[in-house]
């Protein structure tokens, strides 16, 4: 089974946990054995379990490679946006990545869906029926309907022609006020939850129709000058040959904070304490305090270093303008080889702890503008300074002047204090090199 997964978005509206960089997929709540899981993680994990065999794509942007790689390592397959241009580019783009990088055959299925539902197994093995139906060309596409619960006004609706199991797409809906969406569903409308199948030629024709490129390069070259549209719009509302399949199990849209705190397993995550009169209260804390709840009903709170959230959980739905309104650094992001958080800001000097996974390092880079100061507090690994590797562990104090290259390997979980100085910090102020060593020092640094 060939997946593309759509995983884009700014998760503003789960802030402060999710930023620019950090999304909502990536945010790790689900208890698991042996700690907890992001939506992505648990996403790959399911479908792993139902078709170990699964060919997985992932279309991102950039902002969100190193997270995706960080929690699934470098196995899955990452077609990534050099910028947003909605969904029809985006499936266009992963389309010809199929073709062209992975060498999957136009006559072979593809299921693109959501990276972040809140499902269960049955949700992939309806995918594998899915990519079947696609297969045997009944249709040009199929449309996975999710039996609704309750009449959503988040959802757009598609309306088959028969009740049964898969049937001929009547017509479809946008998404309506609560009235006309219960009077959809009397009708036996379905949730359009966004999932489809093809055979991955009928997507490239589609695209080569409205698009003019030369394959997957070519296509990602002109990725920016692409017109913006989704793919409801240019390809599923133009195709007479279309059917649907109903999903009838669970399915939850992880959109909002209300919606989020539902799957939760507990009522804390993080140190959070809540006394015996707090009803439906949850706390998510990524800071290293305890947050204390005290006769609360119906609200979440979240705390991270990007800022402290307190909600009633029905007006955490309307958090957007208020985030939009917030300027502000990262101050938490997980890269390929790690993650880091800002300790401390000043007008000259910014502080930041590092974690390094093992057998990672950071790219070979240097700064014009700022010295830095690495101070390893845990771990073991090798520091490189201009072409000389040296041993560091815990005590240890390496020093770059700016202008300097310099990088660190990591031999086991490594943690370090980064303290950068200079009057002009900026995340422009970075080039990148290939690591080359000259030397080994064998002095600490």
């Amino acid at each position: 089974m060939n997946i593309i997964l759509l995983s884009g978005g700014s998760g503003k509206r789960l802030w402060p946990l999710s930023n620019d960089i950090r999304s909502k997929q990536f945010i790790k709540i689900f208890k698991t054995a042996d700690g907890y899981e992001s939506m992505v993680q648990r996403v790959y994990r399911q479908i792993k379990e139902v078709d170990p065999a699964a060919t997985v794509t992932i279309a991102t942007s950039k902002t969100q490679v190193s997270s995706i790689h960080n929690q699934l390592g470098d196995s899955v397959g990452v077609c990534v946006e050099p910028c947003r241009r909605d969904t029809f580019p985006a499936i266009a783009l992963a389309s010809a990545y199929l073709h062209d990088v992975k060498g999957v055959a136009p006559q072979e299925p593809v299921v693109v869906c959501p990276v972040d539902p809140y499902v269960n197994n049955d949700y992939f093995e309806a995918l594998h029926t899915l990519s079947q139906l696609a297969q045997q060309g009944a249709a040009n596409l199929t449309l996975m309907g999710i039996e609704p619960t309750y009449p959503s006004e988040k959802y757009g609706y598609i309306i088959p022609e028969t009740s049964d199991a898969v049937s001929k797409v009547k017509t479809f809906k946008e998404k309506p006020d609560a009235k006309t969406a219960a009077e959809y569903i009397a009708q036996g409308a379905l949730w359009n939850g966004g999932v489809f199948a093809y055979r991955l030629g009928y997507v490239l024709d589609r695209a080569h129709e409205l698009i003019e490129f030369d394959g997957y390069q070519d296509l990602y070259d002109k990725y920016a000058t692409l017109r913006k549209i989704s793919f409801d719009y240019a390809v599923v509302e133009k195709e007479p040959n279309i059917q649907v399949m109903r999903f009838a199990g669970q399915w939850k849209d992880m959109g909002t904070w209300n919606t989020l705190t539902e799957a939760m397993e507990e009522p804390g995550i993080g140190k959070a304490i809540l006394n015996d009169s707090c009803r439906n209260v949850h706390v998510l804390n990524e800071l290293d305090v305890p947050v204390l709840c005290m006769g609360l009903q119906d609200v979440v709170v979240s705390a991270s270093p990007e800022g402290i959230l307190v909600s009633d959980k029905e007006q955490s739905s309307y958090i957007k303008p208020f985030v939009d309104a917030i300027d502000q650094q990262i101050m938490f992001a997980e890269k390929s080889w790690g993650s880091f958080r800002v300790l401390d800001i000043e007008d000259e000097s910014l502080t930041i702890k590092v974690t390094l996974n093992p057998g990672h390092s950071m790219n070979y880079h240097s700064h014009q503008r700022r010295d830095e100061v690495w101070t390893v507090i845990s771990g073991r690994g090798r520091a490189v300074v201009d072409g000389v590797e040296r041993p560091v562990q815990a005590g240890d104090i390496v020093r770059m002047p700016a202008g300097c290259r310099h990088t660190i390997l990591a031999d086991s979980e490594l943690k370090l204090i980064e303290v950068q100085l200079g009057r002009e910090i900026s995340v422009q102020d970075k080039e990148k090199f290939p690591l080359e060593i000259v030397s080994h020092g064998k002095e600490k640094a």
